[in-house]
């Protein structure tokens, strides 16, 4: 990757990846010092604001021809690093989601592992599927459903915690024959020549 320029830097979407760096440990403390439901709507609140500029960091970015290589590196990591921010802090208060962050650790390691070894050699996986998709809008949906619902009796937090636990695991099982793929298309060149 060559080194950007500081228009690339400072696009509008590399903004909004940025300011979603910041908005992660606003909201831990929010969320970590929570007793009230206000104040877990607060952190929610944050987490929503998350979401809304990952949404449109994409979108602008592809509208107004703002796509440069260093946000296609901050925009996942910012993901990463707010998902992996909400699951330590629900384990606070909810014994399961240690599943979850096992699932999660295993899911985004392989991802990541998988992901350096395509790049390489010289492939890439272009934009997430609709099953990373899909998962991503459970993830979150769970998320915002465990930090809002203050009172949330046992089972149905559980229920919520497997449910996305399945989510994440169906979603790994879809992504290892799709790196499997791109490892054989990646060697089919060298067995030609």
């Amino acid at each position: 990757m060559k080194k950007p320029t500081l228009r690339e830097v400072f696009t509008v979407p590399n903004i909004l990846s940025y300011f979603r760096f910041l908005l992660i440990p606003l909201f831990v403390y929010w969320y970590l010092t929570a007793q009230t439901a206000q104040q877990f709507f607060r952190a929610a609140a944050v987490l929503g604001v998350s979401g809304l500029t990952d949404l449109f960091d994409g979108r602008i970015a592809r509208r107004f021809n703002q796509i440069t290589e260093l946000g296609i590196l901050l925009d996942p990591v910012a993901d990463k690093l707010t998902e992996g921010a909400v699951v330590l802090c629900l384990v606070t208060r909810y014994r399961w989601m240690w599943l979850l962050v096992a699932l999660y650790v295993a899911k985004e390691g392989f991802m990541a592992v998988a992901g350096l070894i395509m790049l390489r050699r010289g492939k890439k996986l272009n934009g997430a599927k609709w099953f990373g998709k899909v998962c991503t809008f459970v993830f979150y949906v769970v998320m915002v459903l465990l930090i809002l619902w203050v009172d949330i009796p046992r089972v149905a937090a559980n229920t919520l915690i497997i449910l996305c636990g399945g989510v994440m695991a169906f979603t790994l099982a879809m992504y290892v024959p799709v790196f499997l793929h791109m490892g054989r298309e990646s060697r089919e060149p060298e067995h030609r020549a």
